[in-house]
């Protein structure tokens, strides 16, 4: 089966999570949630055969908060599209401090980029300007708001059938055309 995951609406049709066949077939069956979309395919269960979910939506309101936008390096990658923000390399990818830390550079979103380790070993404990290196473009904070991670946002928004039901966030448009 080419995909395995099943993106999980909630009542008011906002994603919720990617969960697996099984879970979301589990939701259908005890009535918890709804198939909008799915493949040809069957999946069998003790009372009977279901069409392999690819969407589905819970029939109920589930109250979550908010959720933040969690610094990480996987997060970093993510935003900068698993490239490098120097060369565009998509080998060997570390995170880079455009302001080296021991210059007062800080740990955030603004100060942080992907980068090969073939730039990084390049640019050292300098700043761009000073290791003449060029940023692609400005790092900063993604605007967007998730209640999927950010890398399951943007891998879900590879998949045709998704996309309908998933915000599109201009920043990151690109990424996923």
């Amino acid at each position: 089966m080419a995909h395995h995951d099943v993106l999980l609406l909630n009542a008011n049709y906002e994603p919720l999570n990617v969960c697996n066949i099984r879970r979301a077939v589990s939701l259908v069956l005890l009535g918890k949630a709804e198939i909008l979309e799915d493949s040809d395919r069957l999946v069998y269960t003790s009372s009977g055969s279901l069409n392999v979910p690819s969407v589905v939506r819970m029939r109920y309101q589930v109250r979550r908060p908010i959720p933040r936008l969690r610094l990480s390096r996987h997060s970093v990658l993510a935003r900068d599209n698993y490239e490098c923000q120097y060369c565009g390399s998509t080998r060997e990818l570390t995170i880079d401090h455009v302001v080296p830390r021991w210059e007062g550079g800080p740990h955030t979103w603004e100060n942080l980029v992907a980068c090969c380790r073939k730039c990084n070993l390049k640019k050292g404990d300098k700043t761009p300007v000073q290791a003449n290196m060029k940023l692609k473009k400005q790092p900063k904070r993604p605007n967007y708001v998730p209640y999927l991670s950010l890398q399951k946002y943007l891998k879900a928004m590879t998949r045709e059938d998704w996309r309908f039901y998933l915000p599109v966030f201009e920043e990151f448009r690109q990424a996923v055309n």
